[in-house]
């Protein structure tokens, strides 16, 4: 049994009229993988002695050198992408926002309140990698985060969170290839008055859900889970600090999977300038009461609200470093990019 590697570029489909192949079993960054079971139990000879030399096989026994080098290409291509990516965005949020600064800057400052009674839709990408047993595991996380608030009579709103995560995660599993597709849904409910207290404090608080969602089981929990909710923030001048926290306990699903019991803390704090610019730091810690391990990334962020025609657009590029990760999860540096859109009301 041998895993071979091919380029892309080259005719699959002729080399596969040549090889005994039984299936596909999945595609890595650049390249198609193969699994290939030989009749003679051995591994693939050199194909270019028989004139097929656009196959470009590789035997497992005598690649592996080959494939680390391909896995750390696609890994580099993969960084590179990402900062390529967030110089363009930190262009685009320079360009002038024209003659409403002030205004977008009271804008800019109202998207760090998590319960503001603004419709938005952010869209967040994460990059975090070196997950896995071996570290070889990389993970790209889109989040699409609508935040919708309802009118509960004169004095109140429902401020509906939800977090769709789109995953695109490879060697995060010893063996398992890269997987794709839809995560578990988040969804926070917060009731908060429409004015802060007498103190300037503003709060909400409700239940969170979590949804089994996941469209494949290495993404997602396979339970559905359910626990309370709270945020509380001030605002003080250009400054804004506050916290968001939260506890999942799971109460249905595989009994195969193991329980939830999840403690998730975001402690933030944002300065916004009269230009609209705004830096922020936070942490997104959680803490796993059955195993139980810490999560403890940190992320700087550097943002600003721009216009695309009337649509006020807030870009952002962030970067942050992982203090503490469970067994296996991810380590080092992350990268984020996010545009937060928001919509009339």
């Amino acid at each position: 049994m041998g895993l071979i590697l091919y380029d892309t570029g080259d005719d699959i489909d002729e080399c596969l009229d040549v090889l005994d192949w039984n299936k596909a079993i999945g595609t890595a960054i650049g390249y198609r993988m193969f699994d290939v079971d030989y009749e003679d139990g051995g591994f693939l000879y050199d194909a270019r002695q028989e004139g097929w030399q656009s196959c470009l096989p590789w035997p497992l026994q005598e690649g592996k050198k080959n494939m680390s080098a391909v896995r750390g290409s696609a890994i580099s291509r993969s960084r590179r992408d990402w900062l390529v990516m967030t110089a363009l965005f930190m262009l685009a949020a320079a360009a002038p926002a024209g003659a409403g600064d002030a205004e977008n800057a009271e804008l800019a400052q109202e998207l760090t309140n998590p319960v503001a009674d603004l419709v938005t839709v952010p869209i967040q990408m994460n990059f975090d990698q070196n997950i896995g047993p071996a570290d070889d595991g990389t993970r790209i996380t889109t989040n699409v985060q609508p935040v919708i608030p309802f009118d509960v009579g004169e004095d109140w709103n429902l401020i509906t969170r939800t977090i769709v995560p789109v995953v695109y995660q490879d060697e995060v599993f010893p063996g398992g290839g890269s997987q794709f597709g839809l995560g578990d849904i988040n969804l926070s409910l917060f009731f908060s008055p429409k004015q802060p207290t007498a103190s300037g404090i503003t709060w909400g608080a409700g239940p969170v859900i979590l949804l089994p969602s996941a469209t494949d089981s290495k993404l997602g929990a396979r339970k559905w889970g359910a626990g309370p909710a709270a945020v509380g923030l001030a605002l003080r001048g250009p400054w804004t600090v506050g916290i968001l926290a939260n506890h999942v306990w799971s109460f249905a699903g595989d009994d195969d999977r193991p329980d939830i019991s999840n403690t998730f803390m975001q402690p933030f704090v944002a300065h916004t300038w009269p230009s609209a610019w705004t830096a922020s730091v936070q942490t997104e810690t959680s803490y796993n009461w059955k195993t139980e391990q810490w999560s403890v990334p940190v992320n700087a962020a550097l943002s600003r609200l721009v216009m695309f025609g009337k649509l006020p657009v807030s870009l952002q590029g962030g970067v942050g470093y992982w203090l503490e990760s469970p067994d296996n999860g991810p380590e080092g540096f992350r990268f984020r990019l996010q545009a937060n859109i928001v919509l009339p009301r």
